[in-house]
């Protein structure tokens, strides 16, 4: 009975999650791109060796660190929610969250091996793979159901709804 009740909060977290991932996946190759616009390539080769120069604990410092400087933005978000400037706290929130997961991304593929030579982060890394394979089980059926509505006939206002959204998209990938 509890774990029925409770089936649509953990649906929502692997939903939460696997957006998450989904961020992480597509901005790591946007991290690449603007790693070959400005001159990032050279700093990245430098943060390397000096990485590879580092303790593994030493090393998690590296990793830790960047993301520092983002928290006053997130505050700032927070207080312009408080303050009900909505749209400017919903962007400067996003904008915060694209970033800090942009940098996340960039660090952690200089940091990976590294950080991966600690036994409990690799057994923290090796879970987080888990979780987000139970996650996309979790959401598949939905995903499935979803693209059934979109490409059946249905005439039900979700059907419409999703096909236009389908359509959408199309539209907007064929326009690149």
């Amino acid at each position: 009975m509890l774990r029925r009740l409770l089936q649509p909060v953990w649906v929502l977290l692997a939903i939460i999650f696997l957006i998450e991932a989904w961020l992480w996946d597509h901005l790591e190759p946007i991290v690449a791109r603007v790693v070959a616009i400005i001159p990032l390539a050279r700093f990245k080769q430098w943060l390397t060796v000096r990485v590879n120069s580092l303790s593994p604990a030493m090393t998690l410092i590296v990793f830790a660190v960047p993301i520092l400087p983002l928290f006053p933005l997130k505050l700032v978000g927070l207080y312009l929610l408080a303050h009900e400037y909505w749209t400017s706290a919903v962007f400067t929130i996003l904008f915060g969250k694209l970033v800090g997961v942009g940098v996340t991304a960039f660090v952690f593929d200089v940091t990976r091996d590294k950080l991966l030579e600690m036994h409990w982060f690799e057994r923290i890394y090796e879970l987080v793979l888990r979780v987000r394979a139970k996650a996309t089980e979790m959401v598949a059926p939905i995903k499935r159901r979803i693209r059934e509505l979109i490409a059946g006939n249905g005439e039900g206002w979700s059907s419409r709804t999703l096909r236009l959204i389908q359509r959408f998209r199309k539209s907007v990938h064929q326009a690149r």
